[in-house]
């Protein structure tokens, strides 16, 4: 199992930010080990430029980029999800397709930065900020020994990572 490849699916209303973000960091920070997608359960069907800058700034490539609908991931002919995390507090709240395979959840809200109005100055700090927050939750969760883990280890671990409090200038 240490040579398996998880599929994540990262979940938030829009899909323009926030799951686009946290999508190109499993990808990088996973280094092969993980697979990622993102999706929105109402998708703006445009991904936030602010984002982009912050996904091509660690490497990504986001020529394939797009804010895209969950349903997309709950076909027959969806990749077999292993993990789907939600990170805003709506998609959290909200009625999620059956997933095929049964994959662990979790969640972990974030402040929507795409709601904050200002100059791009002002814009762009917030999306840094959001950005290094969801890293920090991405890394943990990247280095747990998944290879050694039972379901239940796993899922009490992606649990407890989302519990823990972000700084505000973390």
């Amino acid at each position: 199992m240490s040579d398996k490849t998880f599929n994540v699916l990262v979940l938030c209303t829009g899909n323009s930010a926030r799951s686009i973000m946290a999508e190109a960091l499993f990808n990088v920070l996973g280094k092969g080990r993980f697979r990622a997608f993102s999706a929105g359960s109402q998708p703006t069907g445009k991904v936030n430029p602010f984002a982009v800058e912050r996904c091509e700034a660690i490497g990504y490539d986001v020529s394939a980029l797009r804010s895209k609908g969950w349903d997309e991931f709950a076909t027959p002919n969806a990749p077999k999800m292993d993990f789907i995390l939600t990170v805003c507090d709506q998609a959290a709240g909200e009625t999620c397709p059956v997933w095929p395979g049964k994959p662990i959840t979790a969640h972990r809200g974030f402040q929507d930065p795409t709601a904050f109005e200002g100059n791009d100055e002002k814009k762009r700090a917030l999306f840094n900020k959001i950005f290094r927050q969801i890293m920090a939750r991405v890394s943990q969760f990247v280095n747990l020994p998944l290879h050694a883990l039972d379901r239940n280890a796993i899922q009490t671990e992606m649990r407890a990572i989302g519990r823990q409090h972000v700084e505000p200038g973390e």
